[in-house]
């Protein structure tokens, strides 16, 4: 509960116009919220302006998706579905968007779960009748090299049509691409014209029973 009302306090100063930074400390210091607390309700909350915008230009029908181009923030949203099958918390945010409690520092270490998500990130594409997957890893995070092989690997093995591209940097690419795009990445959200909560579908559909999940008020 207190997280809850500490993350509609925040919804409504970013509402205000408050900058996020300050708006956050505020909230935190009310609440007397520890960083992992902090981080976990700046993950989820948006302004009004924000939620309706991204609402807006959200996909919410997959007949929309058949024949196109999904291009995928691929860090973004393996990390949660690795996250998820290992039990770890999943955050609902203001938004929609599941989001982990992860943070990227340079480096991804394949874990026992990385398999497993990325197969069944590929069986909820499979319903969509894409054209193709475009996943964009960063180059600079160590290991993005051997996970994208990975990734090829079980595309060829399930003849799933996936291109994979270390960029330097996925997220400018993603906030202006005009394809449909799939990320919870707050900052690519509010820029792609239209995308997809991939991440909550894959766990809708294949993980519906996490007892882990943290939905916050909208």
């Amino acid at each position: 509960p207190r997280l809850r009302a500490a993350c509609t306090d925040l919804c409504w100063l970013l509402t205000r116009g408050y900058a996020d930074k300050s708006a956050g400390t505020l909230v935190g210091d009310r609440y007397a919220l520890t960083e992992r607390q902090r981080i976990a309700v700046r993950r989820c909350a948006c302004s009004d302006e924000q939620l309706q915008d991204r609402q807006r230009r959200q996909i919410t029908d997959p007949a929309q998706l058949a024949g196109t181009a999904l291009e995928i923030d691929g860090y973004n949203v393996l990390t949660t579905i690795e996250a998820a099958l290992a039990g770890g918390v999943i955050l609902v945010g203001r938004d929609g968007s599941s989001r982990d409690m992860a943070s990227m520092h340079g480096n991804f270490k394949k874990v026992a779960e990385t398999p497993k998500a990325i197969t069944l990130i590929g069986q909820t594409l499979t319903r969509y009748h894409l054209q193709h997957a475009l996943w964009y890893l960063d180059a600079p995070v160590s290991n993005s090299a051997r996970l994208k092989q990975l990734l090829l690997e079980i595309a060829a093995e399930h003849r799933w049509p996936w291109q994979v591209e270390l960029v330097p940097d996925p997220d400018r690419i993603l906030a202006v691409s005009s394809a449909i795009i799939a990320s919870a990445d707050s900052a690519i959200l509010d820029r792609a014209p239209r995308w997809l909560n991939l991440a909550s579908e894959v766990v809708k559909e294949h993980l519906p029973n996490l007892t882990h999940t943290l939905s916050l008020p909208k």
